[in-house]
């Protein structure tokens, strides 16, 4: 293998006594891996080199690229990492023994890598090994990088399973670390696996339009040089051209609001980099005043820098001829493209003398926050609040002193308040943004000056703000916070709580458990006493219990009710016999929804009818051969399923329930109503597409005003052949 595009790198920035370390590490490698072949048909020495160039490429320190170059040798060469540390001293020795660990040891070769626990799992070990050193995450990703190029010697199934991962962590990961550049590389590669066909459209799609396009950027920005030179404004303008990933979410987005492929005009973009921040904003200034800027696709990041450390000014202006054509831009310093590029892994190219990244420790504030969380939830949690807290998109909001704090998109006021203080948060009785009384589940906007509204004496927390279905908080912070205050609680308040809870939710769905040690045991606890604490605490939450519920048999007495409107016809969501596209109808007296264990009966001239296996109906059918075996296939279509809402009747009742079901997009097919004293029952029929649905819905309408109760109703028993 040739080193010298490697030495060629390294040597733009280290000085020669570090330059000779990486030469040293190279040989040793070499030596190492002498014969060694990659499935590829590769010398297996290309790739330890082309992950140490790809950190050349980021100017990360001798000590990074050496440990790249020897990553392998102690898992493939049987060298003991003591050896390394005898020929190249303990820093270098404990870079490579930390990523040893992490191959070794998290990612589990032998089994489909993408399952939630084991992502969970290799990014638990991830963190901490960034906690006691980030160059070992650096190399990490360089190594994926390298892997996602040379992936295609893999099995079909690794190389998807490999891909999703690196789509939901590594890139994610690169992102949060500000490494631009890998992460962008690892998108594409992600969906070039994961999606072919779309990837290579968006590809064909591009190339077409690229000729055009790159007139029209080169025009602009010919016509932003000449007004820079008039200000005697120094600087680079040059197109940036988007990446196919970054296409396909904008495809994706445009396609939600009905637009195609060819309204998408900012596939190119321009960048301006100048030296000093004022001459930011003075290109800002011309750019606003030779085209007409669009005010809602303005971004002051370099005023409120990313949590990452990204900073930039970004703004959308309408040019071309008549204006018509949105182009986007962005401002920003040699400094902080540097920044933008390289990331947090810019800190170690200061490590040789220069002056230091007084912002480093604030960069990484959110992985020192993440790391003391991981021990302290399961791995559900800890990949969801990962995901959701620190891979997403964020918003900033100000405090009421000026204070600008970033959250995830969707984050709520009790967010908010979780983070300024758990205090704050547990005291809160409301919210004010921008001045106005908002509800504790608005979410944030960008540029929201928030204000908690607190109660002046000690308040204890609801259980029903970790309810996912009523979206009080979005954070990972802010529920543990809440499950470590009830958890603080007497157990037997805990288990009475829990019971409470429990109860209630089993009666919303119509369900009789009378042993709560098996229900117990389902759901992984070792008694019910320990099952109830949980949920009293929020261990567990009533969305959880609902989600296991509905996969489980449910035994309904008979009642008397008013009947629902017949089911709709759903001939190409059931498989019968592992065939679709047969007549099939639901039946009217169970009505069974996905998630139901379900039988189908052939009726005489209707088709196959489809019931729960525990309908009563089913259960005494005297003629077992007309049953046949069905399950749900890719269902997609809704089903109607019988809810009954009772509440102190109030002028607009019916209007507010109405309006709630209808904002959640699902569709009343009937709806009966009855009145005794002041009390008003409402008997409907909804459509829903699973069972998560039904729940969240019946808590949304639990949180009205004046509802004393929201479930689901008791079927009516009906003849099985009708």
């Amino acid at each position: 293998m040739d080193p010298s595009p490697l030495f060629a790198k390294a040597r733009e920035y280290l000085p020669p006594d570090k330059l000779a370390i990486v030469e040293a590490a190279y040989a040793y490698a070499c030596k190492a891996h002498d014969g060694q072949m990659r499935k590829s048909g590769a010398p297996f020495l290309e790739h330890p080199l082309q992950t140490a160039i790809a950190l050349a490429d980021l100017q990360l320190d001798a000590a990074t690229l050496a440990a790249a170059l020897l990553h392998d040798v102690p898992e493939d060469c049987n060298v003991p990492v003591s050896e390394l540390e005898k020929q190249f001293g303990p820093d270098i020795s404990k870079l490579v023994e930390g990523v040893t660990k992490l191959s070794k040891l998290a990612w589990k070769r032998d089994i489909a890598i993408s399952s939630q626990e084991t992502q969970a799992e290799n990014l638990r070990k991830m963190l901490i090994a960034m906690a006691e050193d980030l160059r070992v995450v650096f190399i990490k990703l360089a190594d994926r990088l390298h892997n996602m190029n040379t992936l295609q010697a893999l099995p079909p199934d690794r190389r998807k399973a490999i891909a999703q991962e690196t789509l939901e962590i590594y890139a994610p990961l690169a992102h949060r670390l500000g490494m631009w550049e890998i992460k962008w590389q690892l998108e594409d590669l992600s969906f070039r696996y994961l999606e072919p066909e779309q990837y290579h459209d968006i590809a064909r799609m591009v190339a077409v339009r690229r000729s055009l396009r790159e007139g029209f950027i080169d025009d602009a920005a010919r016509v932003l040089r000449d007004e820079m030179v008039i200000a005697g404004i120094q600087g680079e303008v040059y197109g940036r051209p988007k990446h196919i990933y970054s296409i396909y979410n904008k495809i994706q987005k445009y396609a939600a609001i009905g637009r195609s492929f060819g309204d998408i005009h900012d596939l190119f973009a321009l960048r301006v980099l100048v030296n000093t921040v004022p001459d930011c904003y003075k290109v800002l200034g011309i750019i606003h005043n030779t085209w007409h800027p669009m005010t809602d696709e303005f971004n002051d990041y370099i005023a409120n820098r990313k949590d990452n450390g990204y900073q930039s000014l970004h703004t959308t202006v309408l040019t071309g001829d008549g204006g018509t054509t949105p182009l986007e831009i962005q401002i920003r310093t040699y400094e902080m493209h540097r920044m933008s590029e390289y990331g947090v892994a810019a800190h170690w190219r200061y490590k040789e003398g220069a002056k230091p990244d007084l912002h480093f420790e604030e960069k990484i504030s959110w992985l020192r926050q993440l790391v003391d969380w991981q021990s302290s939830l399961d791995s559900e949690e800890f990949l969801t609040s990962v995901k959701e807290d620190f891979f997403s998109d964020q918003v900033f909001v100000y405090t009421p002193r000026g204070e600008i704090r970033p959250f995830p998109k969707g984050a709520t006021p009790l967010d908010f308040a979780y983070r300024i203080h758990t205090d704050l948060g547990h005291r809160c009785i409301g919210a004010k943004v921008n001045g106005k009384l908002v509800h504790l589940n608005y979410e944030l906007k960008n540029s929201d000056i928030v204000e908690i509204v607190v109660s002046k004496t000690e308040k204890a927390p609801s259980l029903d703000w970790i309810n996912l279905d009523l979206g009080f908080v979005k954070t990972a912070h802010a529920k543990e916070k809440i499950r470590a205050w009830y958890k603080k609680q007497e157990r037997t308040q805990n288990i009475e709580r829990g019971r409470t809870i429990l109860e209630k939710e089993l009666k919303r769905h119509g369900i009789d458990v009378t042993n709560y040690e098996d229900l117990a045991k389902e759901l992984d606890f070792d008694n019910a006493d320990d099952f109830m604490a949980a949920v009293g605490y929020g261990g567990i939450t009533p969305h959880q219990i609902a989600a296991k519920l509905a996969s489980e048999p449910e035994v309904l007495p008979v009642i008397a009710r008013p009947t629902a409107a017949p089911a709709k016809h759903k001939g190409s969501g059931i498989q019968v016999l592992g065939v679709g596209d047969l007549l099939t109808y639901l039946a009217q007296c169970c009505h069974p929804v996905p998630g139901d264990d379900i039988i189908g009966y052939i009726t005489r001239s209707h088709g196959i009818t489809v019931h729960r296996k525990t309908c009563i109906n089913v259960i005494n059918e005297e003629e077992q051969e007309r049953l046949i075996n069905v399950s749900w296939g890719d269902v997609e279509d809704v089903y109607p399923v019988n809810i009954q809402v009772e509440a102190f009747d109030r002028v607009g009742l019916l209007r507010d329930i109405t309006t709630a079901v209808a904002e959640e997009k699902i569709n009343i097919t009937s709806v009966n109503t009855q009145y005794n004293d002041d009390v008003f029952t409402m008997f409907a029929t909804i459509e829903i597409k699973n069972m998560a649905q039904l729940n969240h819905i019946l808590n949304r309408l639990m949180g009205l005003r004046g509802v004393i109760n929201a479930t689901k109703a008791q079927p009516t028993r009906l003849n099985v052949s009708s």
